[in-house]
């Protein structure tokens, strides 16, 4: 059964003595771990706990919805995790076993799915595999003769490859594991003739380094073909180098989500956190704090706002959590003690906010399966369309009514779809199994009716055969690009030493009680284990919480 909505208290408290401010995994999961863990030998946790949460639901960047008649859960955030992260694993197929399921992410046949790039339609299984072999097509990308026929993934891994040997690393990257990453990440150089000649990688943008092992054409198809513009703009190309290959080029990534919604992990902390006496309150926003004078009972006092009746009051507290990705951050007034730290002005930009936009549709029935447009059960496509990836999610077995991720795109594509975004909303219609009145009382808001028109002239491009596709029957979307989230993930700069980053931003002043965590400034972006670990280190290395008797205790929480 779904989680529906977490436990909220309405009327607030005049003080707590640890504030979490935002109610997305980190947050929940680190008043989870103060109500749970077991602490060192003179060490308790605090005597109260509350979360502020500016919006009136929980889970961040993670937002799963049942469309009207159909029970397939549809992702517009974060949607799996892959097993190899230990954390979220344990929490979901563990700890919280029997309230949420885990199943199979599914990746589909390579044989079933598409590309579709500069006009050319062809099946995810034309590629050469590593092996060799004639290829059994080119595509239309001018790429070096040595890519001739190879997918993406394969090209990623040669370049991180190429680089670790001529930087006298005899191993394969996909063969490294994340510690021993996080030493090569310190001390690997370009040794490569050119620009960037002895430079160390962590100081190249990926961009830069892509096209320089490469050449422009095969950077702007590995721009196109590997779904996700992020991850070739130029950001930090030593960071980049591990999270390539650990995840978007790595053979046998085995990917898992929750059959009743990947948010339903915010929900298990967030029932589990209220239920041994945490309190959460919704609409509730943080936009100052300040030191107390010496000798008060409580160290800090914030300026809550009630984000509905705009109704402002103090509250004092012994810690502050700062649960919120980098836009957040600067959108607290930054004229106060804490911000006026110039580290942490430095620090702050050090990610780079990532816009991602998703639309999903709904239809009377699973049109991809048929074989004469593509008999795919599962999986997604790739095109250089503004859409860039669509996901085959699934069918109701009951109605036959299916959920289509129509638009999964990142970066500059986002543009293109904010463009279209007003407030003549795309108008539901009746099917044989939902009536209008449903589809109009459904409580999540339709797309706009220009986006999903442009949307379904890009998946019959995508697909050919128009004539076989259907309209749809309902819509829902999300732009993660606005504030307070400012992106959907983040990605490290070049010339940043994130070894050094990553703990500061977790306690930028050492004689303050204020803690930074999320996925943002964490070695795994992207990812809700990213904000785990991160978390997970301020718990044990500032509260004395142990080592959580559920995870394996060689687990690698990174810098």
């Amino acid at each position: 059964m779904r989680i529906k909505k977490a436990k909220s208290q309405q009327l607030l408290p005049f003080s707590t003595d640890v504030a979490i401010i935002g109610a997305g995994v980190s947050g929940l999961y680190a008043g989870y771990r103060f109500l749970t863990g077991d602490y060192q030998e003179g060490k308790q946790a605090p005597q109260s706990i509350s979360v502020f949460e500016m919006s009136n639901r929980i889970g961040g960047r993670l937002e799963s919805i049942e469309l009207d008649s159909m029970n397939v859960m549809g992702e517009l955030g974060g949607m799996r995790y892959m097993t190899s992260q230990e954390i979220v694993t344990a929490l979901i197929e563990d700890i919280f076993k029997g309230k949420i399921t885990p199943v199979e992410f599914p990746m589909g046949d390579p044989a079933n799915l598409l590309n579709y790039l500069r006009k050319q339609r062809f099946l995810n299984n034309s590629w050469r595999d590593s092996t060799g072999g004639s290829p059994t097509f080119e595509t239309r990308y001018f790429v070096k003769e040595q890519f001739i026929g190879y997918s993406s993934d394969y090209v990623f891994n040669w370049i991180v490859n190429n680089v670790l040997k001529a930087g006298g690393y005899d191993k394969s990257g996909s063969e490294y594991t994340a510690r021993e990453w996080d030493d090569i990440k310190k001390v690997l150089r370009y040794n490569f003739e050119g620009p960037y000649n002895g430079m160390l990688v962590k100081d190249m943008g990926f961009w830069n380094l892509i096209k320089d092992q490469t050449d422009e054409e095969t950077y702007q198809f590995l721009s196109d073909a590997g779904g996700y513009y992020s991850n070739t703009i130029n950001w930090n190309a030593a960071e980049a180098f591990p999270y390539m290959v650990g995840d978007f080029a790595q053979q046998g990534v085995q990917y898992k989500t929750i059959k009743e919604g990947y948010d339903q992990i915010a929900y298990c902390l967030a029932e589990e956190f209220t239920k041994l006496g945490g309190v959460i309150y919704q609409e509730t926003k943080l936009k100052s704090f300040e030191r107390t004078p010496a000798g008060s009972q409580y160290k800090y006092v914030m300026t809550i706002e009630n984000t509905r009746t705009k109704v402002s009051m103090s509250i004092y507290a012994n810690h502050i959590f700062l649960a919120m990705p980098r836009k957040s951050l600067e959108l607290i007034d930054q004229n106060n003690f804490f911000f006026n730290n110039p580290v942490l002005k430095k620090n702050i930009p050090s990610v780079i906010m990532e816009p991602s936009f998703k639309l999903l549709l709904g239809f009377e029935y699973p049109w991809w399966t048929n074989p004469q447009i593509l008999g795919a059960t599962s999986g997604h496509s790739v095109t250089d369309l503004p859409m860039r990836q669509c996901y085959y999610f699934g069918t109701d077995p009951e109605n036959k009514h299916s959920l289509f991720l129509s638009s999964y795109n990142d970066m500059r594509t986002v543009q293109f779809w904010k463009a279209l975004q007003s407030d003549k909303l795309f108008q539901p219609r009746a099917t044989k199994l939902v009536t209008l009145k449903s589809l109009q009382k459904a409580p999540y808001k339709q797309a706009p009716k220009e986006m999903v028109d442009e949307a379904m002239k890009q998946i019959r491009e995508l697909h050919g055969h128009p004539e076989l596709i259907p309209e749809p029957y309902t819509s829902a979307y999300k732009d993660w690009s606005g504030n307070p989230y400012g992106g959907g993930y983040h990605a490290w700069k070049a010339k940043y030493d994130v070894w050094n980053v990553m703990p500061f931003m977790r306690k930028p002043s050492q004689n303050d009680n204020i803690y930074i965590c999320g996925e943002a400034y964490s070695d795994q972006q992207g990812w809700v284990e990213g904000a785990f670990c991160v978390t997970e280190h301020i718990m044990q290395d500032y509260f004395g919480l142990l080592w959580p008797d559920w995870l394996n205790k060689e687990y690698y929480l990174g810098w």
